[in-house]
């Protein structure tokens, strides 16, 4: 069993270690404990204006698009998530559906896959990943977009 301090250490450097990075979760387990942390989202401005007769209301501003930020992808159905064929990933971090910039991707809806063939990668910790197919078949359903932030256990795509 742990001691108290060294519990709070733990967390405090797994604390660091989001600060530091670009993640917005972060999990841990060990020894049948686990710590999950995660960052609050950016609470959403508002200003002042003036209705009717100038008694001021408070509207939220929009919030920006994300710098080279996909298009929105395909929203996932109730049922993607027990579908035979969803591809969940594995971990928290960054899917990109091509290798790099500026290349193909590695998919498209309609594409039949290989079981092992890479289909994304997921940016984790400065680490990229790639996630395969589990099985052979076709690419019915791409839910994620590219660049898109991920949380474990979320669906990605559809290979029936």
């Amino acid at each position: 069993m742990s001691r108290p301090d060294e519990d709070l250490e733990l967390i405090r450097k797994l604390a660091q270690l989001l600060n530091d990075s670009a993640l917005g979760e972060l999990e841990y387990e060990t020894n049948g404990r686990r710590v999950r942390l995660a960052k609050q989202p950016p609470a959403t401005t508002s200003a002042p204006i003036f209705v009717g007769g100038g008694a001021p209301a408070m509207v939220a501003a929009p919030a920006a698009p994300a710098a080279g930020a996909a298009p929105a992808a395909a929203a996932p159905a109730a049922d993607d998530a027990t579908n035979p064929g969803a591809v969940k990933s594995p971990m928290v971090g960054t899917a990109y559906l091509s290798p790099e910039p500026g290349k193909p991707a590695f998919i498209n809806i309609g594409d039949k896959v290989a079981a092992g063939q890479t289909l994304l990668i997921i940016e984790a910790m400065k680490t990229f990943n790639p996630i395969k197919a589990p099985k052979a078949g076709t690419v019915s359903k791409i839910i994620i977009g590219n660049a898109q932030p991920v949380e474990f256990g979320q669906v990605l795509l559809i290979v029936d």
